[in-house]
């Protein structure tokens, strides 16, 4: 345990450059005294860690210094390899390093721990988008992520849902996100921007953006930004957001058992969580729904395995489909 806490210690300040002993501390989940005590023992391993002084000081390794792969368990050895990710790598341009990068870790590796590493490729792979659809057409994700990791302002023409459909943003592109097989661009509008209101960072979907030119001026990243805090909050309040309205249905055993596979995951959860079946054997269940337009067409797909009861005007959109197929299949 020591000894993989040593190695930890050596590795942030070799990443980070130099850091405190209490964020040494925060980091590790020790007390600074531990810290101390494990500072001492690099050094007298032979490893050039020495403290600077002062409000900026902390501790640093001797400027040039480098230590080799050697630390890495079996089981990390492995999930570096199982984490790649070959297609959105080549999408963003970055094939070719993933690549290389892979080749000099696998050199690094001892010969048993490389096996087993390349044994992962053998036999995991990952692909990230849904069944049933096409993948994203993103002609300008390359450009974009390069804005991304050079702080570079863009203006964009976008495509969004409400009128004026297409519109023309000055964005400051903070971080990109791979979900499900799309990618969406987290950007706070610029203040030469006219939606600048608060500056908020806002989420736009890559594929959507028509036209975009690099402007010539930097920006600086809000402080304290974390993008996968913001990613998991904004998803959550885009989940609350759109499933706004509720339906009240009784559904068969087999409607039940198959609702994890026919609904949204928002509405097979309610169906998962619900009460016991009736004496008949169907369950009742209350459900959020987008609108009854789209809970109309979710329902659909069970057939006579559900029933509608709230609210009335979706009971009658079913009754009024299942009258038209019953006049177009009976004789």
């Amino acid at each position: 345990m020591r000894a993989s806490r040593l190695l930890s210690l050596l590795l942030l300040l070799q990443t980070r450059g130099g850091m405190t002993a209490r964020e040494l501390a925060a980091e590790l989940e020790v007390s600074v005294r531990t810290v101390y005590r494990d500072v001492e023992s690099l050094s007298a391993a032979g490893v050039p860690v020495y403290a600077d002084r002062g409000p900026d000081g902390g501790y640093r390794l001797v400027e040039g210094y480098r230590t080799r792969l050697t630390g890495l368990t079996a089981g990390e050895a492995e999930s570096l390899f199982l984490s790649g990710m070959p297609g959105p790598a080549s999408e963003l341009g970055l094939g070719n390093v993933v690549a290389a990068a892979e080749l000099k870790l696998m050199a690094a590796l001892p010969p048993d721990l490389r096996s087993r590493a390349a044994r992962i490729r053998e036999r995991f792979h990952l692909d990230a988008p849904g069944w049933f659809r096409e993948p994203d057409d993103v002609p300008h994700l390359h450009a974009i992520a390069d804005a991304v990791w050079n702080q570079q302002r863009v203006e964009v023409l976008y495509r969004r849902w409400q009128r004026p459909q297409q519109v023309t943003r000055v964005l400051d592109p903070l971080g990109m996100v791979l979900k499900a097989g799309s990618w969406y661009l987290i950007a706070r509008p610029s203040e030469v921007s006219e939606e600048a209101a608060g500056g908020a960072p806002r989420t736009y979907r890559v594929s959507r953006v028509l036209e975009l030119r690099p402007r010539p001026e930097r920006f600086e990243r809000p402080a304290g930004f974390d993008l996968a805090a913001f990613w998991d909050d904004y998803a959550e309040r885009f989940e609350a957001d759109s499933y706004r309205e509720q339906a009240t249905v009784r559904l068969s055993p087999e409607g039940l058992r198959r609702s994890r596979f026919l609904l949204p995951p928002v509405m097979a959860r309610a169906a998962a969580t619900a009460g016991p079946p009736g004496e008949d054997g169907w369950t009742r269940v209350t459900m959020p729904v987008e609108s009854q337009r789209h809970a109309h067409v979710e329902f659909l797909k069970f057939g006579a395995d559900v029933e509608v009861l709230d609210p009335p005007e979706l009971r009658a959109m079913m009754a009024d489909t299942a009258r038209a197929l019953a006049a177009r299949y009976l004789p």
